[in-house]
């Protein structure tokens, strides 16, 4: 079993920046695979990013690549999510989840198996 809180979410204006952490707790024997969604108000999720289990390699949605970078400490059992340059467009709740599936590189199109619940965003002037 493995519990994630997401922290660092608020409110911004655009052009600013947020950090936000997803910290993983439980079992934490193993490292796993760490997404981050998100969801806008009456839209579907949306897969945001997500980063390997030792952090050699990171995938971005493309409404994000230039402008988030995901990074993880695995001795403090965090991920966090870096988010430059941002737009009133990615005000949302955003999620990190866990796939203890793959081993190997990572997917926001895989199945993810623990989520946290959330902290929102929100990018307003």
């Amino acid at each position: 079993q493995l519990q994630l809180v997401e922290s660092g979410g608020g409110l911004v204006q655009p052009g600013g920046s947020l950090r936000l952490s997803c910290t993983v707790s439980g079992d934490t024997s193993d490292y796993h695979v760490i997404g981050w969604f998100r969801q806008a108000p009456g839209k579907e999720r949306e897969g945001v990013s997500c980063i390997s289990r030792l952090g050699s390699a990171t995938h971005y949605a493309d409404s994000v690549k230039g402008r988030f970078t995901i990074s993880r400490d695995n001795n403090k059992n965090t991920v966090y999510l870096q988010m430059d340059s941002l737009k009133p467009e990615d005000t949302a709740i955003y999620s990190c989840a866990a796939d203890t599936r793959t081993r190997y590189f990572c997917s926001i199109a895989n199945k993810y198996d623990y989520w946290g619940q959330g902290t929102q965003v929100t990018v307003s002037a």
